[in-house]
Parts: structure tokens; sequence; C-alpha cells
């Protein structure tokens, strides 16, 4: 039923206002084809207006139930002429992305159609990045304190087979007190970086799909047989501002994951794409680059969902539960973000980083 009697809309012709909302806002005409879309619109829905003008509504979605109550919705506002809303709308975007919405629709002046999305996990999603970078000083903290605990047997293991290997009465058998000495080390080596305070990263400019090539080639090489890595690249993407190693090993724990989620056997897909008017930590950014490393694995079980970043949390066999809390930990000093969704037979890892400019270095010379 209409919630109330058309009001037009003025101004329609010059959308600079609806470009400042921060609702998602698109304009249809009677046929439902796209006339106008807000740079919240095309961050909800993963699509470039320039592009997705001309184009008819039905293409920028899926064939999914909760985009046929859309549909009909429309259908009612030009029989009627009259608003109608839908607080409780579950969409599935072109991508495959699932959202929860509120919806209202009215008629506009010049034959049109103003659609507004309310996306209803917004503010969870504020909570849930709030929770989500308390609980990594949290994980900090804990992974120090375990590193510093291992730290101190260490010693007393290496200096053990050292004793061991002046006892030994065959030479060939001190390869085995050599390797014992050596993975001690390398271990002593782990624990004093998990000890030292982080650093900041060295900022440059750098182009994330090299990253993110970098990531597909060692994956192709860790997996050869049984995974395929689909790319689907936004050319025009900016320059990101980071660091390349710690961005290919964030992303590489995150690809990994995916992969031993399939088990070494299936498809995963990188997408990139441009995300408009972001806000990471309570920092409201005009772009941000968005990666969604998609497997079409079993996905995330309920019980793991809320604590997936934890450290030492892991949901498979053998797992250690560091790598996506080390991988949210790297892109954290990034001022960026990982977040996700998971339903069976999809699972969909989303890291945004903020498109910033380099700071700038103070001049510390001293004038001649």
């Amino acid at each position: 039923m209409p919630i109330r009697p058309a009001q037009p809309f003025p101004g329609l012709g010059h959308y600079v206002g609806l470009d400042l909302l921060s609702t998602a806002v698109i304009v249809l005409d009677r046929s439902f084809v796209l006339v106008y879309a807000n740079p919240s619109a095309e961050t909800m829905f993963a699509f470039s207006q320039k592009n997705a003008i001309g184009q008819p509504c039905a293409r920028l979605f899926s064939a999914h139930t909760g985009n046929a109550s859309l549909f009909a919705m429309l259908e009612q506002v030009v029989k009627y002429d009259a608003s109608f809303s839908e607080n409780e709308l579950t969409l599935e975007t072109a991508a495959a992305a699932i959202l929860h919405t509120a919806c209202t629709a009215a008629p506009a002046e010049g034959q049109r159609l103003i659609v507004e999305f309310h996306q209803q996990n917004q503010q969870m999603k504020i909570v849930r990045e709030e929770k989500i970078l308390e609980h990594q000083q949290l994980n900090r903290e804990l992974i120090r304190n375990l590193a510093h605990e291992i730290k101190n047997p260490l010693g007393g293991i290496r200096g053990s087979a050292q004793l061991l290997e002046r006892e030994l009465p065959h030479i060939e058998l001190k390869e085995y007190t050599q390797v014992i000495v050596q993975e001690a080390d390398r271990l002593q080596a782990l624990m004093d970086r998990l000890l030292t305070p982080h650093r900041l990263p060295k900022l440059v400019s750098l182009n994330i799909h090299e990253v993110l090539e970098r990531v597909r080639a060692l994956m192709l090489a860790e997996f050869p047989d049984g995974i395929s890595v689909v790319r689907d690249y936004d050319a025009s993407l900016p320059e990101l501002v980071g660091e390349k190693e710690p961005l290919i090993q964030a992303l590489l724990n995150v690809a990994r994951n995916a992969a031993q989620s399939i088990k070494g056997r299936g498809e995963i897909r990188i997408v990139t794409r441009i995300a408009r008017q972001v806000t990471l930590a309570r920092v409201r950014y005009r772009y941000a680059i968005m990666i969604d490393i998609i497997d079409n694995g079993p996905g995330v079980a309920n019980a793991l969902q809320d604590k997936i970043f934890y450290p030492l949390v892991s949901g498979r066999d053998g797992g250690t539960g560091l790598g996506l809390s080390i991988a949210q930990d790297l892109v954290n000093q990034h001022h960026g973000i990982i977040e996700f969704d998971s339903i069976p037979g999809q699972t969909r890892f989303t890291v945004l980083l903020p498109v910033r400019n380099i700071p700038a270095t103070p001049d510390t010379s001293q004038p001649s």
C-alpha cells in the first residue's frame, strides 16, 4: 500500500545535492532504466555510473528473490504514482554481494523514480570495525607474551643440541643436531621480530595489481595442481600509498586461507574496485581501494565468524590461527581493514585500503 502521496523531487535535472548523501540513491525512468546513481550507490552496488547509465536496473542485480521484491515495489510506485517502502530487503548485486537494506522508492518529476537505499548493517559494520581494532591491540599483546614464553626455552634447546653434538660418536649424526640448532636460531629470530615494537610502514606509491600479481604467483606455486586464480581487475584504480612487502604478506595470508578452506582444489577470484566515501576507523576517505578475495568453499563456520581474526583461532586441523590475525594487523598499519561475509559455497574477504597522499617528511636540514 502507498505510504504517502507522490511528492516530486525538485531539481532532478541537477544531481549535485544527491552526490553528497551518504545513503545510496539511484534515479530510474519508468522503464526501470538507470538515469543516475550517486557515489554511495556506486560503492554499495559495486558498479561505475559511467558504465551503468542507460542500462536496465535488472542488470545491476542478479536473479535473487529479494531483487524480485524490489522490482515488485517499483511496479507499485508506477501503478499508484505514490511512494512505497520496504524496511527489510535483501538484495544480491551483480557481483554476488548480499546486502541487507531498507528501501524507499518514490515518483519524481520528469516521469522518473527515485530510489534510496539504507544499508542496515552500516552501524553494525562500524561497531564491528571498532571491535576488530580493539581486539587487534589485545592480539598484539597476546602474541608478544606468547613469543616471550617461547623464547625462554629456545636457548636451552640450542645449548643442549650443541652439547649433544660434542658427544656423538659418528660425525654423520651431527647433521641432525645442526638442524636443531638452525631451527632454534630461526625461531629465535622470529621471536625477536615479534617482540620488537611495531615500526611504521615505509610509505611509497605502488600499484595494488603488482602486489596482487605477486600474491597470485605465490599461490599458484604453493598449490600448483588444484587452484584456479581468476582475476577481475579494475585497471583504472589509482596508485596506493603503502609498503609493498607487508601488503603482499597480508593479502597472501588471506588468499592462502581461502585456498586452505577449499582444501587446495577449487576457484579463487580476486576482484579490485574503487570504493567511494568510505569511513575507516572513524576517518572519512573520499576513495578507497577494495580488494575482494572470494572462494567457493564450504564457508566459515558460524561458531568462528565472530572470532576469525583472533590469534590461535582456526577452523582447520593443524592450523595456527595466526594468518588472518597478522593480515589484519598489517592492513591496520596501512589505515585499512579486512571484513568478510560467508555463506556455504561463497566466502568473500574484502580488504579496504584508503587512497592517501604520502605524508610529507619534515625537513631537518640546518640552514646554511
